[in-house]
């Protein structure tokens, strides 16, 4: 479990979904035991009502209980644009199912009885995995927060700018003097905190990647 401690100061936190209430009482028991925060369900259902999770977090999801199977929930999940990493529990899988589960993003699967080093190896790569996500998705919503703060003539200038044109240039397509250019590149870096150029295209290139991202 190397790292563990990292993750457990951000909050980590495991969740599982099992019917069964004595594999859910020993998974809380283990999981506590090695430090992480554990929130244990009975059913998808009482899972979906819980407050989300802030910090990194994984999923132990049982694959078959009553009702809406762990199989027929993951999909679910992923049709509703979740990342939680998912781990598969069962005491009745095959290859075919393991093979699904896995396709589907799973990020392992486990038949009982199972290590509880396999468990615990495979929640530590889940929760590195959700850090990265969250990080990341943190990273996007200061860039988008950034170029809100922007002026319409300096995105303007901005897409220019990235797209290699001189500013001898830009002004030419705006219609615009090269100094009042000038002002807007040198105002519009410091809006979006970039070094430099490499970085405003690195910057721009991340925006870009977001659905919520205008080219306006």
């Amino acid at each position: 479990m190397t790292g563990n401690s990292v993750l457990k100061e951000r909050n980590a936190c495991v969740q599982v979904i099992d019917d069964d209430a004595s594999i859910r009482q020993a998974l809380e028991d283990l999981l506590m035991s090695v430090g992480y925060d554990v929130r244990c369900f009975s059913d998808a259902d009482s899972y979906l009502r819980a407050e989300p999770v802030e910090g990194p977090s994984c999923l132990v999801l049982d694959i078959r209980m009553p009702g809406l199977s762990g199989m027929d929930f993951h999909r679910r999940l992923l049709e509703q644009g979740a990342s939680t990493p998912v781990i598969f529990i069962t005491g009745h899988g095959d290859i075919a199912m393991g093979v699904e589960a896995m396709k589907n993003g799973a990020i392992e699967f486990l038949t009982k009885p199972f290590r509880d080093i396999d468990l615990l190896d495979a929640l530590h790569r889940g929760l590195v995995l959700d850090e990265a996500r969250l990080a990341s998705e943190g990273e996007r919503r200061v860039l988008m927060e950034r170029w809100a703060g922007l002026t319409a003539g300096e995105r303007d200038v901005a897409h220019r700018v990235v797209a290699g044109l001189l500013n001898k240039q830009t002004a030419a397509e705006l219609e615009l003097s090269e100094i009042t250019v000038k002002v807007r590149r040198a105002s519009l870096m410091r809006k979006m905190q970039a070094a430099s150029l490499p970085d405003l295209v690195r910057q721009i290139d991340r925006l870009r990647a977001c659905p919520e991202f205008g080219m306006e």
